[in-house]
């Protein structure tokens, strides 16, 4: 299949290994090739519009911005382009505010050598990609009466600072983490605390765990 023809895939990750294991991957499909890549959220937004890509593979945990807020402006400027989020974490910490936000599907990078070439197949095809064990949790709730959790009314870097804190970083931690100051991560810790009716860090963390935020 000639490069016109194939699926033209868009890689952002902040890690240059993660990068070259998805090409690896993929150097192997002829009908996938890939036509450009970034190491932060402000490169892939200026850098996905020059590729002509058909699908973006977006890491969740951008250095400078999140990926989910790559995703929404990514998803502003061009709402039929196929995005898929890529991530550390598990299934059912970010998976729903992936797709809420208009992400095409989700995957675990544990998942990816697996999965990746079948999942960028179905999203270029218009399709949306969720894994078996995503599909029956989601099935398992239709219908039920659901009552909004407190963390659903975080905001996406709130989240964010949520499973970080909870998974035992500092704040000077998560602001290294996250390309941002201590003071705005501190901001946003007293935010989500105020938002949630929580105390303290140890609160935070208990509920976390209770409600299997963090693994």
């Amino acid at each position: 299949m000639s490069d016109k023809a194939a699926i033209k895939v868009f890689i952002a990750d902040d890690h240059a290994i993660v990068r070259e294991g998805l090409k690896q991957i993929l150097a192997d499909t002829r009908d996938i090739v890939v036509a450009g890549e970034a190491e932060n959220g402000s490169d892939a937004l200026r850098l996905f519009r020059k590729s002509g890509c058909h699908v973006v593979l977006l890491d969740i945990s951008m250095p400078d911005r999140s990926g989910i807020e790559v995703l929404k402006q990514i998803k502003k400027e061009k709402p039929e382009l196929a995005v898929l989020m890529l991530s550390m974490h598990r299934e059912d910490q970010y998976a729903i505010r992936s797709l809420k936000a208009g992400a095409a599907g989700y995957l675990t990078k544990q998942s990816a050598p697996k999965e990746l070439v079948n999942a960028i197949r179905q999203v270029a095809g218009g399709m949306k990609y969720i894994s078996p064990a995503l599909a029956q949790e989601l099935a398992n709730h239709v219908g039920e009466d659901h009552e909004a959790a407190p963390h659903e009314a975080l905001s996406d870097r709130e989240y964010q600072t949520l499973t970080l804190i909870a998974s035992g970083m500092t704040v000077g931690a998560i602001a290294k983490e996250l390309s941002l100051s201590v003071k705005t991560v501190s901001e946003y810790r007293s935010r989500l605390l105020v938002k949630m009716k929580l105390k303290n860090s140890a609160e935070l963390t208990h509920y976390a765990i209770k409600n299997g935020l963090i693994d």
